[in-house]
């Protein structure tokens, strides 16, 4: 039992991950759309910006599932 209930936090965690990086990126790249749309001269400075930005939500569910496979391979033994 308590076998199970690890495997499905560590699937939940790595589930939960991808959809909010999903919805961050998505938030992150529509409004770099409208800054580029409003001023097309500040597109380089506004590019840059956004792939720091998509770099630091990338990050969190790139550690979601190292904490998940963890939980998975280390903590079920």
């Amino acid at each position: 039992m308590e076998q199970s209930l690890i495997f499905m936090a560590g699937g939940i965690l790595m589930g939960l991950g991808a959809i909010g990086s999903g919805v961050g990126i998505g938030i992150l790249s529509g409004k770099y759309l409208e800054g580029v749309a409003r001023q097309p001269e500040l597109q380089p400075m506004l590019m840059t910006q956004l792939f720091i930005a998509l770099a630091l939500v990338d990050a969190v569910p790139i550690i979601a599932v190292g904490i998940s496979l963890y939980m998975i391979f280390a903590l079920q033994g």
